[in-house]
Parts: C-alpha cells; structure tokens; sequence
C-alpha cells in the first residue's frame, strides 16, 4: 500500500479498453507526515476521491485486478482503495 495525495485527474478520449468508463487520477506519493516523495503515479478510482485528497493506493497489478473483478489480464496497475481522513502516528501519541 501506498500513501499518496491525489494531484490531478487525466482525461483521454483514447485510451486501452481496460481504462472505459473509469476515473484516472495523478497520484504522488507522500510520507506520514505529507511530504512529497518522488515519482507520480496513475491510479484508477474506486472511492470518488477528489484532487487534494490523501488517499491510499494498491500498487499491484493482481490486486487491482482482484478487486475490479477482472477475469483476464488486463494493464491496470494501481487503484485508490481509500481517503484518509486522518493519521495518526507513535510520536503523535507521545506529545499528548
């Protein structure tokens, strides 16, 4: 899984059949405490996120397949699976 803040959606009026009738969006990765990583990635939509939005990204091509119940092999690679609505990590804890 993959911690990442949604940047931008793509629209494409050509596109692999795999893509029909989905929302693609522009996804960089992010630390816990929501610094930027490196790279961009493009995800499928699966939880009507919006840009802005902290949400959390399945990176694998099995499990996105899995769960959009495909049947053949298809060149999907990752897929938004949740918004976070917050985050709480151990030193967070040990400042209250």
């Amino acid at each position: 899984m993959i911690l990442g803040k949604v940047i931008g959606s793509i629209v494409s009026t050509i596109k692999h059949d795999s893509y029909r009738n989905k929302k693609i969006m522009l996804v960089r990765p992010i630390s816990p405490d929501g610094k930027f990583k490196s790279g961009t990635m493009v995800a499928i939509d699966t939880v009507r996120a919006g840009e802005g939005d902290t949400v959390l990204v399945m990176s694998e091509g099995r499990s996105t397949m899995d769960i959009l119940e495909l049947k053949n092999r298809e060149p999907l690679r990752s897929i938004i699976v949740g918004v976070v609505d917050r985050i709480d990590t151990i030193s967070d804890q040990l400042r209250k």
